[in-house]
């Protein structure tokens, strides 16, 4: 009861600090800025279909050697020649949304762009109004929400149906979770908050709701929140002196450069580091809670183990856990860096010379950062879980060995000694 006493002291607090945290940060919404700029995701967009698609000759279309639809995947290098030589296809799209909803206008589609585009697609248009007015709307996506929402629906109900009632609770976590990206971590930063200190307090709230909505308000949850909590404390101190060691600004690509062009006054290297530490925090809560339920298990199993044996064995537990983990985060992010990697492969790049540049010195950060916080968990969770479990519900005394005494009447009876 001890041990549970000191958790909850430090917990409570916590739980206020987040609460204040939350109280002082929270944004009024997001300072819009001067004017769109029409590049990258800063742009007035509308949904459309794809009504008609013929083939016509590319000479006599017109087609030049840069897609209408903003496609860069035609070769420089094409000749006027095969465009002369190849057919292209006209395609009408009908705006249907927006002010202009029904609107038509036509796009050019080359044979050797990589999205062609089919009668009856679904469409993501960009409306330009500055633009002639033939020319202020062009496709620049597919639309994609019906499958996505299909898989989102697909994931929530095998959830369901795995997780049972421990699932919908999950997916109430979840939902959470993106509320409080959105409605705080997101529009805070934008606002001007500290991006670490807003990470730190969105990542707080969304942990301590995630664990005791799914797990429930017990001893068990509070060891593996203050397991995350120490976790994510050091990726915070070891992300904060690495990154500013190695001089990461955080500003590496053009959607990094577009938010620092719109909002100068965030700090980037500060949104590096919040994102290394809610990154971290769902991996970390997979670990934290599967090494104290793996605790708590073994103590039911053997009563009689102590706090040492309980740490010993969840131990050889959390160093499988770790090995599949760490693997995970390096393929993860290795995933997302494939075309970049391939780019390097091209250029015939050293390791050196590619693991010095900004962009993938980034991600080495990060998943070492992250790894590091995610090693340390397991003994730091483990330890917290046996003392507490074998505190608060010490192990029965063995047996006491049975003996046969002589009675009267010349039977025997059992006695324990």
């Amino acid at each position: 009861m001890h041990l549970r006493k000191i958790i909850a002291a430090v917990l409570i607090p916590f739980a206020a600090a987040v609460l204040i945290g939350l109280a002082v940060l929270w944004p009024g919404g997001a300072p819009p800025h001067d004017e769109r700029t029409g590049v990258g995701f800063d742009r007035q967009t509308q949904e459309a279909s794809v009504t008609k698609v013929v083939e016509v000759s590319c000479k006599a279309a017109g087609a030049s050697g840069v897609p209408p639809t903003g496609d860069t995947s035609t070769a420089e290098g094409s000749s006027a020649v095969q465009q002369e030589k190849g057919t292209c296809k006209r395609a009408t799209i009908r705006v249907d949304s927006g002010k202009d909803k029904g609107r038509t206008f036509t796009e050019i589609i080359q044979p050797d762009q990589s999205r062609q585009l089919h009668e009856g697609q679904k469409v993501v248009v960009a409306y330009e109004p500055s633009a002639p007015k033939d020319l202020q709307y062009s496709v620049t996506d597919v639309n994609r929400r019906v499958p996505m929402a299909l898989l989102a629906g697909i994931f929530a109900l095998a959830v369901v149906v795995v997780g049972r009632l421990r699932g919908v609770m999950a997916l109430v976590a979840l939902a959470i979770s993106f509320l409080v990206l959105n409605l705080f971590i997101l529009p805070a930063i934008l606002q001007g908050s500290n991006p670490l200190v807003v990470a730190v307090v969105g990542a707080s709230a969304i942990m301590l709701i995630a664990l005791y909505l799914c797990h429930g308000l017990s001893a068990r949850t509070s060891v593996a929140v203050l397991g995350t909590l120490a976790s994510l404390l050091l990726i915070g101190v070891l992300g904060s002196v690495f990154i500013d060691w190695a001089g990461l600004t955080g500003n590496t690509d053009d959607n990094t450069g577009l938010i620092h062009g719109l909002y100068p006054t965030i700090d980037m290297s500060g949104l590096l580091l919040a994102g290394v530490i809610i990154g971290s925090l769902g991996v970390l809560d997979d670990v934290t809670v599967t090494q104290t339920s793996a605790v708590w298990e073994l103590h039911e199993a053997n009563p009689s183990m102590g706090w040492r044996g309980l740490y010993r064995a969840g131990i050889r537990i959390g160093r499988d856990h770790i090995a599949s983990v760490v693997n995970t985060l390096v393929l993860a992010y290795a995933g997302a860096a494939l075309p970049l990697l391939l780019l390097f492969s091209i250029a015939q790049s050293s390791v050196g010379t590619v693991a010095n540049s900004e962009i993938v010195a980034e991600e080495i950060v990060r998943t070492l950062v992250g790894s590091i916080g995610l090693v340390a968990s397991v003994p730091v969770t483990t330890a917290l879980a046996a003392l507490v479990v074998s505190a608060d519900r010490p192990g029965a005394e063995p047996a006491a060995e049975a003996v046969t005494v002589p009675a009267r009447g010349g039977r025997g009876r059992r006695r324990k000694r």
